[in-house]
């Protein structure tokens, strides 16, 4: 096994785009890493607009609420990675990709998550904000982390991440919370036949936190300097951006599939 620290990265600096080219750009540079035309890639993005993101194996009708997204001008698509469905919310989060040869990476899907996750509780790490990994592939807060009252919120969920490994290339994409709208959420996602109550909304609070609430002080832009220095720090890399060709494929695939009814209602 090859290792991410002996490749030459290239970062794509943090940039705003929609729910379908965010999903496309991801394709495209897989095609390209895969044919050895641009290096392995990590990229730093938020959703404008807010979008809905499920799972490649989940029902869209069982997981959104497709007319309220409508509603609140949230777009609404399928990933290429599994796991459940993720509100993007753009004053919420930033998220990451990592687009890479996946012999570079241990061959055990955990220990894979774990390799790339420790870069993001680097991040946090240089933010003093202490997270540890939590199998399969979530980031929570240590059992010693506090708000700033002086409340415990060890344990809690403060990343989640995904991964498919296709033509021989892993892409991880996951998300670190900065604020959390817990009922913009649950309006947004179906969660049961039941009405969405004062005690759905706390036992999620309960289960999840946010850099804000932790560190009220730290701005998205603060957040974005740790991300960029912890997914870097010991790696050689260079800043760049995306090719024309591959800017042309993720509009192409726009049209042909993240754009398209046949891929978000697929099931």
């Amino acid at each position: 096994m090859e290792n991410p620290t002996d490749q030459q990265w290239r970062i794509i600096p943090l940039q705003i785009h929609d729910a379908f080219m965010n999903m496309a750009l991801d394709e495209a540079c897989s095609e390209e890493v895969a044919a050895g035309k641009v290096p392995p890639t990590i990229r730093f993005y938020r959703w404008q607009p807010s979008a809905v993101s499920i799972g490649y194996f989940q029902s869209l009708n069982d997981e959104v609420a497709t007319g309220k997204c409508k509603e609140a001008g949230v777009d609404v698509v399928r990933r290429r990675t599994g796991g459940g469905a993720v509100f993007h919310d753009y004053e919420g989060e930033i998220t990451y990709s990592v687009i890479a040869p996946e012999n570079i990476f241990p061959k055990g899907i955990t220990e894979s998550y774990h390799e790339i996750c420790g870069w993001i509780i680097q991040s946090l790490q240089l933010l003093g904000v202490p997270t540890e990994f939590k199998p399969i592939n979530d980031i929570i807060l240590a059992p010693n982390a506090q708000s700033p009252d002086g409340t415990n919120v060890g344990g809690k969920k403060i990343s989640g991440n995904a991964q498919t490994r296709r033509n021989g290339i892993l892409l991880q994409h996951g998300t670190i919370l900065y604020q959390v709208d817990v009922p913009k959420m649950f309006s947004l996602l179906k969660v049961g036949q039941e009405k969405i109550s004062d005690k759905m909304i706390k036992a999620v609070e309960e289960r999840v936190c946010s850099i804000k609430l932790l560190k009220p002080e730290v701005t998205m832009e603060q957040l974005y300097q740790g991300l960029f220095q912890g997914f870097t720090q010991n790696k050689k890399h260079s800043i760049g951006d995306w090719t024309p060709q591959e800017i042309q494929r993720a509009q192409e695939l726009i049209k042909s599939r993240y754009g398209t009814p046949a891929w978000n209602e697929l099931r």
